[in-house]
């Protein structure tokens, strides 16, 4: 039985936050929650899969733009989230009156908590009577895949393995190519009585081939107005090749609906691969990828990155992601890359997500700043490690840039960078620029382990005496102000004490290490020191 918003806003951990709906009253009745989110990141919508109640303290929200906010409930409506709850109060007065317009025109509910409540006691009283119908859902679901695969065995077309799909949740189903051309679809009461020679019931055609009826955005055939839409991508070899669409009535379960068609993705991807394999661009961009990851011959790397789109002779770098939702990252790399690079090309290896992007000859090193930016902007899983490598002056570099960014996600793994490159807890994610660890790049490279540790003990041995005995953190405090210019109140205010005490400290560092080193010779062999310390 699907659990409907109205009920959940009855719950007395929901009711003890005093809500009141601002937006999509009309909605609300008929809107099923498959989950409970809180988040207080504004870009949060590419993570969530449609049909969360969403929850926010709408501390993002205070120093937003109006339209940011308005781009916020339109993407959140977008992907599908069944409400979003907005706590007001110290922080947020009141909910903007351009939220509520466009919550309104989107259809989505926005509730505005009055009383502030705590979050976790909301997300672990509903979650928990969620799962159970989670379960059924993905039994049910499983059972969908298993007779689609069963369909596609058999050579069965496509209209005859959706129909599979259509009659187990009840819904209409359009799948169509990413240019908009109409490759299937099936109702309910299709099952079963599709042709049985194999052969679709209209033709075979090429996503480009211009032939079917263009599939308008939001809209599908099926049981008319009333019901609900949703939208599933489904990759070819890891490349966006087509999207279901499924049109559940309005008395349907829409969560299931939701569940079932995530979960036959891959049976679908099987079925396109038969019927329109990626085209020869994609190919070619997985096959560079791939020849850069394994350090190919120059000419080999000449010969195959024309194809895929790329001049051998563009200025190129190479990003690697570590995540255990890499393939669902790879949409958004691919946005990002498409704003910030001339050319790109991404692939996705088990649990590591490879992207290279040619840059504008003129500006690269500017193009490829916005690039971290934006990368430091995507939101991502907890535990998500991000290194973006130095730029690569024509293609036959690539496998360097790659390298050192692999090599840089190494180091933070193993614990040995410091603290400003490494993720502030394991439940965020972290950017790193290789460029700004090219001291230790160059150390692990070139200096083995004995070596190092002989220059640190040399540079700032009375330092790591001081702090193993008295348990202090002057090494800390003087990689601080070296990695700040020396400048004493900036280092002071990173390190969250006073002026003062940040004073006492650098006495007490200077008398250990022989002398204020500023304006000598030995200001860059301590600050090499304490980066490599960190080694």
């Amino acid at each position: 039985m699907p659990i409907k918003l109205s009920e959940i806003l009855k719950h007395a951990t929901l009711t003890a936050a005093d809500p009141v709906i601002r937006a999509g009253a009309g909605a609300v009745a008929g809107t099923q929650l498959r989950w409970v989110h809180s988040s207080e990141v504004l870009d949060i919508a590419p993570l969530l899969s449609g049909g969360e109640l969403l929850l926010t303290g709408g501390d993002a929200l205070v120093t937003a733009s109006d339209a940011r906010r308005v781009e916020y409930v339109r993407q959140l409506a977008e992907r599908g989230v069944g409400a979003l709850a907005v706590e007001t109060g110290q922080r947020l007065a009141s909910l903007p009156s351009s939220m509520i317009q466009a919550a309104e025109t989107a259809g989505l509910p926005l509730i505005e908590f009055r009383k502030v409540v705590p979050f976790v006691g909301i997300m672990q009283a509903i979650n928990s009577m969620l799962v159970s119908e989670s379960v059924a859902h993905l039994r049910r679901a499983d059972e969908a895949s298993h007779a689609m695969a069963v369909e596609l065995a058999h050579g069965s077309s496509l209209d005859q393995i959706l129909a599979v799909l259509a009659g187990i949740i009840d819904a209409t189903l359009e799948l169509s190519s990413v240019s908009g051309v109409t490759l299937g679809n099936a109702g309910p009461d299709d099952a079963g009585t599709r042709p049985a020679d194999g052969a679709d019931s209209q033709p075979e055609e090429g996503p480009e081939s211009g032939t079917g009826s263009p599939a308008e955005p939001g809209r599908t055939a099926g049981p008319g107005s009333g019901g609900t839409l949703i939208s599933i991508d489904v990759p070819v070899r890891g490349v966006p090749s087509a999207r279901l669409l499924i049109n559940v009535p309005a008395d349907g379960d829409v969560n299931l609906a939701r569940v079932a068609g995530g979960r036959c993705v891959d049976i679908l991807s099987l079925a396109l691969l038969q019927r329109m394999p990626p085209g020869l661009k994609e190919v070619a961009g997985t096959a560079l990828l791939r020849a850069v990851s394994s350090g190919s011959q120059p000419w080999r790397l000449q010969q195959l990155s024309p194809a895929a789109g790329i001049l051998p002779s563009a200025t190129v770098v190479a990003v690697v992601v570590r995540s255990s939702t890499s393939q669902q990252l790879r949409a958004a790399m691919d946005n990002i890359l498409k704003r910030s690079a001339q050319q790109s090309a991404s692939y996705v290896d088990n649990a590591e997500l490879l992207a290279l992007a040619a840059l504008p000859f003129d500006g690269a090193a500017a193009a490829r700043a916005r690039l971290v930016a934006a990368l430091r902007e995507l939101p991502v899983e907890a535990g998500t490690m991000t290194a973006v490598g130095p730029l690569a002056a024509g293609i036959e570099h690539a496998p360097w840039s790659l390298s050192e960014a692999k090599s840089a996600l190494d180091l933070a793994v193993n614990g040995s960078l410091r603290s400003a490159a490494r993720p502030a807890s394991d439940a965020e994610g972290v950017v790193i620029d290789v460029e700004d660890l090219a001291v230790e790049r160059l150390a692990v490279q070139h200096l083995d382990q004995g070596t190092r540790q002989d220059f640190v003990r040399q540079q700032v041995g009375p330092l790591l005496d001081h702090d193993a005995r008295r348990n202090s953190q002057l090494l800390a405090t003087l990689a601080t102000w070296l990695d700040s210019g020396c400048n004493t109140a900036q280092a002071a205010r990173e390190l969250h004490v006073e002026r003062q005490s940040m004073h006492h400290r650098l006495q007490r560092i200077f008398e250990l290490c022989g002398g204020d080193p500023r304006g000598t010779g030995r200001l860059a062999a301590l600050h090499l020191a304490t980066r490599l310390a960190a080694l």
